[in-house]
């Protein structure tokens, strides 16, 4: 499955895309590094992309509450 990303360029994150229908959140880091967090709901996702600071909304309501792998 590919999502599609769109940049973000803030805080470490540099791109980040959502798939409603699975429910996945991809987030690609500076490092390189590709995350996909699964069970993601709508509301989640939309403030995550939206967000003035992402990396501390990804601290605070995404990293330590959703099953995550890395695919890069």
């Amino acid at each position: 499955m590919t999502i599609e990303r769109k940049p973000i360029r803030r805080g470490g994150i540099r791109s980040a895309g959502y798939d409603r229908g699975s429910r996945i959140l991809e987030i690609e880091f500076d490092t390189g590094k590709v995350i996909q967090h699964s069970g993601v709901g709508d509301e989640i996702a939309r403030r995550f992309l939206s967000s003035g600071s992402p990396v501390s909304y990804y601290r605070d309501n995404i990293e330590d509450e959703f099953t995550s792998k890395r695919v890069s």
